[in-house]
């Protein structure tokens, strides 16, 4: 089953979320993110109103759950980030930017947590930094969506894995903490929500597609080997950047030809030391208790 949960995270993320969101098109980023977020914030209450009982509590609270204040601000940025080049036809940027993501979340924690790195590793990094210098220099600007995607997504993480807590408590905490901002939103913007039947099915829908990921996303965590899942997150990016090319007729960029090359040799390269590292420590394993760290 944890095959299944990661394929529909990694599928959703990849074919249906980008297909929603651009049926919603005709809307401005700022109202679908409010939207999503309201809706995002009903779906998850019913969800823990439904599945409490499996549910870890995050009671008493402690210092490190006030993080979930400054996850909450960059998912959205995540969010308007992503929505912007759906909708103004940027899934490339958009695609790039999740495949940089693993290689920056790699690097933040060596930096943060300080976890090290090995050589593969640090030369993987080296070349996905070398792609968007050469990118830099070939357009004379920096691809600036999806570094700020692939950044805000990485430090979304960090924080989730510092704070630890439940998969869906904490993505109602964060949905409810914005919450405020997208009724404020509502309040104050001059663009209303059209009220035909399909537009207000789809927005509804949103929560789902926000959630439902997310939430097999976690339950193929608990059930694979971490080096897989890690392996299998490039299906999204990739499936991401097929849409744009070949439904959405986006061209490649000359300045993003060696840009998406190196990124791809710095993933291959990282795979591939993740898969021996992982048949390394299975054999490890298998063979007795391993020696105490020196």
């Amino acid at each position: 089953m944890g095959l299944v949960y990661a394929l529909g995270a990694y599928l959703s993320w990849g074919l249906v979320v980008p297909v929603h969101f651009r049926l919603l098109n005709g809307l401005s980023p700022g109202l679908i993110l409010a939207e999503r977020i309201v809706w995002s914030s009903l779906f998850a209450l019913g969800l823990v109103a439904l599945w409490r009982a499996r549910l870890r509590s995050p009671f008493p609270l402690r210092a490190r759950h006030g993080w979930l204040v400054a996850s909450a601000a960059l998912i959205a940025v995540n969010w308007l980030l992503y929505l912007g080049a759906v909708n103004s036809g940027h899934l490339l940027d958009a695609s790039l930017g999740y495949y940089i993501n693993p290689l920056v979340s790699v690097a933040l924690g060596a930096l943060v947590l300080g976890e090290r790195l090995r050589p593969v590793q640090v030369a993987a990094v080296g070349i996905a930094a070398l792609g968007v210098l050469t990118a830099v220099v070939m357009a004379g600007t920096l691809p600036w969506v999806a570094l700020a995607l692939a950044a805000s997504f990485s430090l979304y993480g960090l924080i989730r894995k510092v704070v630890g807590i439940d998969p869906v408590v904490g993505f109602l905490a964060e949905t409810l903490l914005l919450t405020p901002f997208a009724l404020a939103y509502w309040a104050w913007t001059p663009e209303t929500t059209p009220r035909d039947g399909q537009t207000l099915g789809l927005l509804a829908l949103t929560g789902v597609t926000t959630a439902l990921p997310l939430i097999w996303f976690a339950a193929a965590a608990e059930r694979m080997k971490l080096a897989t899942l890690g392996l299998l997150q490039y299906l999204a990016p990739t499936c991401l950047l097929l849409l744009s090319v070949l439904a959405y007729g986006e061209h490649v960029a000359p300045h993003q030809v060696p840009l998406f090359g190196l990124i791809w040799l710095a993933l291959v390269l990282y795979a591939l030391d993740s898969w021996r590292s992982a048949r390394q420590a299975a054999r490890a394993s298998g063979a007795g208790p391993a020696a105490p760290p020196r």
